[in-house]
């Protein structure tokens, strides 16, 4: 027989933590797993749902911390997101269903670890840190060093994920995530790439390229970035950029694509989410998602 507790604190949901429990919210990416019969339900469950402030996104002297429990809607809905941090804002308008949206969490989603999850290449190009508890304190960590491998990280089964931490980016910057659109409501990503670039004087002084569902973890690219720094974001700029993300790119084959496809591919979602990236830097009103935008629903 199972156990489950509903935490009313962190410090009450790691002291169950500590003796064996694992913690659910949303619960989506769970259930499904259980459903699909990848892994079965754990034996003991702490409920975190009901933890007060979990579920905020707070701005910052550094800029926004998101709490584990704020659901992917609340995520496309916040102005702040959609105006400064517009790349998270397209990648959780495209999680899933509306009411996957709607019950699944970005916490959830990070500490899932897929390399086809949307939320992770733009958090990844924000540069974006986990704020993990225990019944020893909280620690930060970068998204780099969190992810593992599909479906794993370096934190401690006792470590509760309580907030994600995403810097201000300068002014003049422009961000988009594009995904290979095959159907709307699509469960995980095919091919996906995140693009985040700040202009000055119309010239691209930082830029951010990650690419997902093309490797076992979501990673940066730094050659596709070191292409559009200096540069206008021209034709040719972009195009190298692209090239150096599916040269980047080490795909698998499964049911959903082959890897030579998955590779052809990157270049193309990698050169939308930069033209969008950039667009939205020089004021275009690019909507959201922008995968609506350059692949069509």
């Amino acid at each position: 027989m199972g156990t489950y507790l509903a935490a009313a604190t962190v410090e009450a949901a790691v002291a169950a933590m500590a003796d064996g429990a694992r913690p659910v919210a949303g619960g989506t990416d769970l259930v499904v797993a259980a459903r699909q019969g990848k892994t079965p339900l754990p034996v003991s469950l702490v409920g975190i749902h009901r933890i007060p402030g979990l579920d905020s996104i707070a701005e910052t002297e550094d800029g926004l911390e998101i709490g584990t429990l704020v659901s992917h809607a609340s995520v496309v809905d916040n102005p702040k997101i959609r105006t400064h941090f517009t790349a998270l804002a397209d990648a959780s308008a495209l999680v899933g269903s509306h009411a996957t949206r709607a019950q699944g969490t970005i916490g959830g989603n990070v500490m899932n670890a897929s390399p086809a999850m949307d939320t992770g290449a733009p958090l990844l190009c924000f540069g974006a840190t986990a704020v993990l508890a225990s019944a020893a304190g909280e620690r930060s960590i970068n998204l780099v060093e969190l992810w593992t491998g599909p479906g794993s990280t370096s934190a401690d089964p006792r470590e509760l994920l309580v907030s994600i931490k995403v810097p201000a980016p300068p002014a003049n910057t422009g961000s988009a995530y594009v995904r290979l659109q095959y159907r709307r409501q699509m469960e995980i990503a095919v091919v996906g790439a995140a693009a985040v670039v700040s202009l000055e004087d119309d010239l691209i002084t930082s830029a951010a390229i990650a690419i997902t569902a093309l490797a076992p973890v979501i990673h940066r690219v730094p050659a596709a970035e070191e292409a559009l720094v200096g540069t206008s974001g021209d034709e040719e700029s972009v195009a190298g950029a692209s090239d150096a993300a599916a040269q980047a790119a080490r795909p698998i084959d499964d049911v959903r694509a082959s890897a030579t496809y998955r590779k052809a591919m990157a270049a193309v979602v990698t050169k939308r989410a930069i033209a969008a990236a950039i667009a939205r830097a020089h004021g275009d009103d690019v909507a959201i998602p922008a995968s609506e935008t350059t692949f069509g629903s």
